[in-house]
């Protein structure tokens, strides 16, 4: 991923499709195990990947797709977009408008106002600049970029319409992983957002609880979430870790540039 609706059902590739590539290497955005097709830039990936990624670079106010993998700065089209995500109606409609609020806030750069989060953990900001205009104290969500309703800190979303992360989503409804190899680990969800760049990942469940992701190459612990490196210094690679199985995550780390 009105606009804000998330697919009950995970969108696959139909292997049909003669007008797709399909490839047989790792989804290099995510690592959602369903058949993987080629981007233009010759990257491979799935449907959910490819939403999940566009949509976290319109949260970021991105107006281009570009590919997310390091070293690749290849532009994709909006149709090759529709296309290998497979977006449904309620997808390309919030794409479409989400797109346009982007491209209205570009328009308007003659103001040159950057604005940083202090918290990272909370979408509600103060513009100091509309503060000041309106003479009075004016918040809005750096997600959706209306004026903020509803309680705070919330770190998911506010309460206007069509204010939504589908990654966030994912991690919340997503079903608890069960290890093949790794010994007495329950309620591990399966899929996180790696520590360090954000970007969902998916445990095969075979092998040890560590990940390498796809997409900035850190390897880190699936249950614990800590760099394997820490990890490992207190516990065995397929054995449960000392600090426990990390909660489910509520808020999407923020990308490191590289």
């Amino acid at each position: 991923m009105g606009g804000n609706k998330v697919s009950k059902m995970e969108k696959v590739y139909n292997l049909k499709d003669k007008t797709l590539k399909f490839v047989d290497r790792e989804d290099e955005l995510d690592c959602f195990d369903s058949p993987r097709a080629e981007m233009s830039c010759g990257h491979a990936v799935t449907p959910m990947s490819l939403t999940n990624w566009c949509r976290r670079l319109l949260d970021e106010g991105e107006n281009r797709f570009v590919c997310g993998m390091t070293g690749c700065n290849k532009e994709w089209s909006y149709e090759e977009v529709c296309k290998m995500a497979l977006l449904t109606p309620d997808e390309k409609e919030y794409f479409k408008k989400t797109m346009k609020i982007i491209a209205g806030r570009e328009r308007k750069k003659n103001t040159k106002l950057v604005m940083m989060r202090k918290d990272e953990s909370n979408l509600r900001v103060r513009c100091q600049v509309c503060s000041k205009k309106k003479r009075r104290d004016f918040d809005f969500c750096w997600q959706c970029l209306k004026e903020w309703k509803g309680p705070h800190p919330r770190s998911d979303r506010c309460e206007n319409d069509g204010c939504y992360s589908e990654a966030l989503t994912t991690l919340k409804n997503c079903p608890n992983i069960v290890f093949e190899s790794v010994i007495k680990v329950r309620g591990c969800p399966s899929i996180r957002a790696c520590p360090t760049c954000g970007s969902l990942v998916q445990h095969s469940s075979k092998y040890c609880k560590s990940i390498v992701c796809p997409r900035c190459k850190v390897k880190f612990c699936f249950v614990c979430l800590k760099i394997m490196t820490e990890c490992t210094e207190t516990s065995d690679p397929y054995e449960p870790c000392s600090s426990g199985v990390a909660p489910r995550q509520t808020s999407i780390p923020v990308r490191h540039q590289r």
